[in-house]
């Protein structure tokens, strides 16, 4: 029989998920704007099963596939990030799939520079780098990350704009014929 209670905790984690990575959607339209990156939300595969007789689709979305964030950086190199958001005082290294920690890995691989950003109540922000979220149990000693653990990775907002790429080193300072400003 369905749990009212979890069912309406999972409701509430879904629409606060949701709005973070519209905050993040915004901050990535900012960076665009200001010629600093281009990064777009991967869209999430949809099965479609058929169409009702006015005309509405129906169908699921399937398995995610990919980190939800992918693009390039104004020096030319490709960023890609997972967006995880918890109501929990702590973030689960378990919270990133299969298929998205493998595509993590090769971007990384590639040169690209990988993330997971983490929202904790909608209130603290957090771009953690990719080779620190998988040995967090060896660096920490437990596959989770506390409010005190993910302090160093703590993003500012400025102008309701989280932002995200604050920090963040371009590879190629030499970016006079590029989009950097």
């Amino acid at each position: 029989m369905p749990n009212p209670k979890r069912q309406l905790i999972g409701r509430r984690s879904k629409v606060a998920g949701e709005a973070f990575e519209r905050w993040i959607s915004d901050a990535c339209e900012f960076y665009l704007r200001n010629g600093w990156a281009h990064i777009e939300k991967t869209p999430e595969p949809f099965h479609i099963t058929g169409k009702d007789r006015n005309g509405v689709v129906r169908g699921y979305y399937e398995k995610k596939g990919q980190p939800d964030y992918k693009g390039i950086l104004c020096d030319g190199s490709g960023i890609m990030f997972e967006a995880k958001h918890t109501d929990s005082d702590r973030i689960n290294q378990n919270v990133v799939t299969d298929t998205q920690w493998k595509n993590l890995d090769i971007y990384e691989k590639f040169g690209a520079q990988c993330y997971v950003m983490v929202s904790m109540g909608l209130k603290k922000f957090y771009r953690v780098p990719w080779d620190i979220w998988k040995i967090m149990k060896d660096l920490f000693g437990h596959k989770f990350m506390t409010e005190k653990e993910l302090e160093p990775y703590r993003l500012r907002e400025k102008q309701c704009t989280i932002l995200i790429l604050e920090g963040v080193e371009l590879k190629d300072e030499n970016t006079k014929n590029r989009a950097c400003k």
